[in-house]
């Protein structure tokens, strides 16, 4: 085997970690360059954890037989106790437990390891298998190293040249996967916590403070009904659970249609609708409200099965110019909105919760709407907002 060719596609590699190559891509590339220096590989896999608030962490699989295009496959958190003992039974747990850094095992030979997917190798033809697993440095979360394994049908196994070409090329490969990982991981924890128009701005380098913009926004503002009162009745453990329950209706029914949550606020939460037509903006307000009905409704239903307490969502809809940026110190920024209209949304929906109504809207937002959509509303007259100087109209759906 040639040690220039090797050598290239180490720095194919490295020029692949730089450049982001998706994970699935990477891998299939990889093991056509591998089989090209004459490595007759059958399948390859590689395993990393990731820091995600669903995700423990990914898979990507590749197969001869479908070389075109590596699988991936995600490991949910959910899954975590199910996936438990197949993970203590693996080759890979064994290498984590005894600090290995590689294990080979040549499937035509009496092994005195019985891992249950030797089995299935053998059944499948499978001659040989080699794993490897590279160490990431400090740890970010739990992900602190990458598995991957490699297989052959090849009479006889692997050659000594093979390893050594693996040994020589996959710590390559695992750097470049890293890099692509900690990118996505980024993106992803980003999001989430920003939100994901915050999220783009911020990694496109919007992190000056005081860098703001102006725009037009429809602004959402929700809380739950009697909170406080739950709080105190509610065990804390339950609560912390309440509160996930009603606020992914709430995220989930405002990015359904089109809009990006800024902050949430123990039970309540803030998210605007930043589309370019402001009509399409109050409408997508709109249909983020009626879904949000329909998610509190189902919520409430099995909530109640399981004899667990329930609750309701109020909502406040404004339409105005806000400041869009960072806000705070250079040790600790924000990205939000600020500004007159925030205030006057915030006020909007205490007002809902005063009245007993579950939406209102400001006559702002109601001039936005279609006249067949609008005429849905009535008008509950002129309210005084603290802090505001002037009444506000405000409006909410016609009861039937």
């Amino acid at each position: 085997m040639d040690p220039q060719e090797i050598g290239n596609v180490v720095d194919w590699l490295v020029q692949q970690g730089l450049d982001g190559l998706d994970e699935t891509e990477l891998i299939t590339a990889f093991c056509h360059r591998l089989g090209r220096l004459g490595i007759e590989l059958e399948q390859a896999a590689i395993f990393i954890d990731t820091l995600h608030p669903v995700l423990e962490s990914q898979g990507y699989f590749w197969d001869v037989a479908d070389e075109a295009s590596a699988a991936r496959r995600d490991f949910s958190r959910l899954d975590a106790e199910r996936n438990e003992p197949q993970w203590r039974a693996s080759p890979f747990f064994h290498m984590l437990e005894n600090e290995l850094g590689e294990l080979h095992i040549n499937l035509a030979e009496k092994s005195n390891h019985t891992f249950p997917v030797l089995e299935d190798l053998r059944a499948e033809g499978h001659t040989d298998y080699f794993l490897q697993l590279h160490r990431l440095g400090e740890a970010i979360g739990e992900v602190d190293g990458l598995f991957s394994r490699w297989s052959t049908k090849r009479p006889g196994g692997f050659s000594a040249e093979d390893i050594a070409c693996l040994r020589r090329t996959v710590p390559a490969f695992a750097l470049a996967v890293k890099s692509t990982a900690f990118r996505r991981m980024t993106s992803a924890l980003v999001e989430v916590y920003l939100g994901r128009d915050a999220a783009r701005r911020v990694l496109k380098g919007r992190i000056e403070r005081g860098k703001v913009d102006s725009i037009k926004a429809v602004l959402w503002f929700s809380d739950m009904r009697n909170y406080t009162a739950l709080s105190e009745s509610v065990h804390s453990g339950d609560l912390i659970a309440m509160l996930g329950d009603y606020a992914e209706a709430a995220i989930s029914a405002v990015h359904a249609a089109g809009g990006d949550v800024l902050k949430l606020m123990g039970d309540g939460t803030l998210a605007i609708f930043n589309h370019a037509d402001p009509q399409e903006a109050a409408a997508a307000s709109l249909k983020a409200w009626y879904d949000l009905a329909s998610r509190v409704e189902a919520l409430n239903a099995r909530r109640q099965e399981a004899g667990l307490a329930t609750t309701t969502v109020h909502v406040g809809l404004h339409i105005g110019e806000v400041f869009y940026g960072n806000i705070g110190s250079n040790d600790r920024l924000d990205f939000t909105v600020i500004g007159p209209a925030v205030n006057e949304a915030s006020r909007i929906v205490a007002a809902s919760r005063k009245v007993g109504r579950q939406l209102l809207i400001s006559n702002d937002l109601l001039s936005l709407l279609p006249v067949l959509e609008a005429s849905a509303f009535e008008d509950l007259g002129a309210f005084r907002l603290k802090g505001v100087k002037r009444k506000k109209r405000l409006h909410a759906p016609r009861r039937p």
